[in-house]
């Protein structure tokens, strides 16, 4: 059985909610690693987000299962009805719209989430 079939109903949020609960999870110095967030039509949703959110060790270019998991509680410490995907990753910046610039300083990150009913 695959992970889609096993998935829970998700409730319907409006992005005004989703927007700054995920910009506050996303917070780091400077603003937001927000970059873009898109809803699904089972009312899930994409975060797309900058890798300097993570600090990396010097040498390191992905961020380790450890932050990714520290991710993942913060933002169930803020909102405890969110079910968060066991896949997360890189994602082209340029697939996921973000033309700020060509020449940007980092990466794009990828995580989805839902959230359960009452």
């Amino acid at each position: 059985m695959s992970e889609l079939d096993q998935l829970p109903e998700f409730k319907k949020r409006k992005m005004h909610i989703v927007v700054p609960y995920m910009t506050q999870i996303l917070g780091m110095s400077g603003g937001s690693g927000l970059i873009k967030l898109i809803e699904y039509e089972d009312n899930s949703f994409r975060a797309i987000f900058k890798s300097t959110f993570f600090n990396l060790q010097e040498g390191e270019t992905k961020p380790t299962k450890s932050q990714w998991s520290t991710l993942k509680k913060r933002m169930k410490r803020h909102e405890y009805k969110v079910f968060v995907f066991k896949k997360h990753g890189e994602i082209d910046c340029e697939e996921a719209g973000d033309n700020v610039s060509l020449n940007r300083d980092y990466d794009c990150f990828f995580i989805d989430f839902g959230f359960f009913g009452d």
